[in-house]
């Protein structure tokens, strides 16, 4: 199992807590130990937001508490009762992330000695929130991860093995088990691209300032998934209506193969053109002309469904469909070297990309 960055800073986290409630000699240090660990996030922006909800958290716990030993005395039974108010009260607020270490407080303070119970209340309010603090503080001295330098590198990888796939499927070359099993590997690594877009989407919005070329760069990562993303639904209807295009006359195979072919070296261009390896003002749709263009592979799919004698009453959807999807791909690609040209051209100052990135 391979050791993480969160799961490092917990544990340091964790031992900052339980030092510094012991170098202050509050009681019970154990519970600056467990609220450690509730604050630890993945990014400095998420840590900041996790950090004020559980010091809501903390507060109202401590309060449910106080008044429930005060009132009704420290009975398992009102300990359990005060727990369930707690997390009533808690929804009704909508920090539903802070419930476990509301709990965590009600625990620790309804436990405590009834003699001087306030104040043992306040230092192990004051321990949960020595823990909540160690964490930000965990999070804010060590760099955070270089996310852009993730997304790019999950982006490209998706991609090659994507490009790989099609190229294989238009040759009807591919090995179905292999490509069945692969399309459910390149579904989960898509879902992890666009979580590593949000945390890198986050973390731009906490150190850097609202610039707009910033902006610009966002929008460029968020066409690239959604490029991806395009690329994998030609990949998934190729493997699925395979028998139909098998199907399709030699001429038609070749002319969509060529295109297709095209469209994917036209996608692998863009990413050298991202890294800056291709010049900026370089049109990249003059570097490998098809074929077939857009429209003359419009009307042959058009032609074939209506003169072809087609024996299954849903085929001529499936053909739309795959057509649909390639000219939706193309367009996609069409708008990200807008894109990435549009930055090159008014930001000229300013790298597209991070100088990890541009190493890869």
């Amino acid at each position: 199992m391979k050791l993480g960055a969160r799961m490092l800073k917990t544990g340091i986290a964790i031992t900052l807590a339980l030092y510094i409630a012991q170098l202050l000699g509050i009681p019970a240090p154990l519970f600056a130990g467990i609220a450690a660990i509730f604050a630890i996030q993945p990014t400095i922006y998420r840590s900041y937001l996790t950090v004020l909800e559980q010091i809501q958290g903390n507060i109202i716990g401590a309060i449910i508490a106080v008044i429930f030993v005060m009132a009704f005395g420290n009975h398992i039974l009102i300990i359990g009762f005060a727990a369930i108010i707690a997390i009533i009260f808690m929804v009704n607020l909508k920090l539903e992330n802070s419930i476990r270490l509301a709990l965590v407080t009600i625990i620790a303070i309804m436990e405590a000695p009834a003699d001087d119970f306030l104040q043992f209340a306040l230092l192990r309010s004051s321990a949960i929130f020595l823990g909540i603090i160690s964490s930000f503080a965990v999070n804010l001295i060590f760099i955070p991860p270089k996310y852009e330098t993730k997304l790019f590198q999950s982006i490209s990888g998706v991609t090659e093995d994507i490009i790989q796939w099609i190229r294989l499927t238009t040759r009807f070359a591919s090995e179905d088990r292999l490509l069945k099993k692969d399309i459910g590997n390149i579904k989960d690594k898509i879902r992890n691209i666009n979580l590593l877009y949000s945390m890198y989407k986050e973390e731009r919005r906490y150190f850097k300032k609202h610039k707009f070329s910033d902006k610009r760069k966002l929008v460029i990562y968020h066409q690239m998934i959604q490029v991806t993303q395009k690329s994998f639904d030609i990949l998934k209807l190729q493997h699925r209506y395979e028998n139909i295009l098998y199907q399709l006359p030699e001429s038609l195979q070749l002319h969509t193969r060529e295109r297709l072919d095209y469209l994917l070296s036209y996608h692998e261009q863009l990413h050298l053109k991202f890294l800056g390896r291709v010049r900026a003002e370089v049109e990249l749709d003059t570097l490998n002309q098809a074929t077939f263009n857009r429209d003359q592979l419009m009307d042959a799919f058009i032609r074939e469904i209506k003169n072809s004698e087609i024996e299954n009453e849903f085929q001529p959807y499936h053909l739309m469909h795959i057509l649909s999807a390639t000219i939706e791909y193309e367009e996609q690609l069409e708008h990200l070297e807008l894109l990435i040209r549009t930055f090159q051209t008014y930001h000229k100052k300013d790298s597209i990309v991070s100088e990890e990135t541009q190493k890869l």
